[in-house]
């Protein structure tokens, strides 16, 4: 019972860690232009799945030798993660509006939406932590089964390409009903 309450713990802090400036960071490092130019060339759905073969890299990765590259490519897997999703969610937004550049807030309430954390006007600490708990969660349920060598390459990269694959799906799904976004 005990290591669950700090499981729950450590999943708790290293959210807060993460929605207060990660994903801020992620966002910033992504080039919206070179987005733009690679759903232009390739099509949205073509670009969706380039997306989910990064993703699987590293949960490959980080799955492929067991205890240690695991411990090792986990932050690489959820930083990667994140960043797939972030592509993929601004890649339908472009595809959808005709427009590539989008501020940060506007951003996140979309990726909010899209994981179903509840949204109000503004920003909130509390929406991104939830965000945060849901991409840390859906990594966590299968650490168990990257302890196991190969097997885990292969469960840590399909779960990572299923998980972008399933994202997309449901911002897709949030772009084809027109969706009023507040900033302010």
């Amino acid at each position: 019972m005990m290591s669950i309450k700090k499981i729950g713990t450590d999943i708790k802090l290293y959210s807060e860690k993460l929605s207060h400036d990660g994903f801020k960071q992620v966002f910033d490092h992504i080039d919206q232009f070179k987005i733009k130019k690679g759903v232009d060339k390739m099509g949205l759905d073509k670009f969706i799945n380039q997306c989910a073969i990064m993703a699987a890299g590293t949960g490959a990765l980080s799955g492929s030798g067991g205890v240690l590259t695991m411990v090792v490519g986990m932050p690489v897997d959820v930083v990667n993660l994140i960043t797939q999703q972030f592509r993929v969610t601004m890649a339908i937004m472009y595809y959808n509006r005709g427009g590539y550049q989008m501020g940060f807030e506007e951003f996140m309430k979309l990726v909010a939406i899209s994981f179903k954390v509840e949204t109000g006007v503004a920003l909130t600490k509390t929406m991104m932590e939830g965000i945060a708990e849901k991409i840390i969660l859906n990594l966590g349920v299968r650490t168990a089964e990257r302890l196991i060598p190969v097997v885990g390459a292969v469960i840590g990269g399909t779960t990572n390409y299923l998980f972008i694959k399933r994202m997309a799906k449901s911002v897709k799904e949030l772009q084809s009903v027109p969706v009023v976004i507040q900033v302010g």
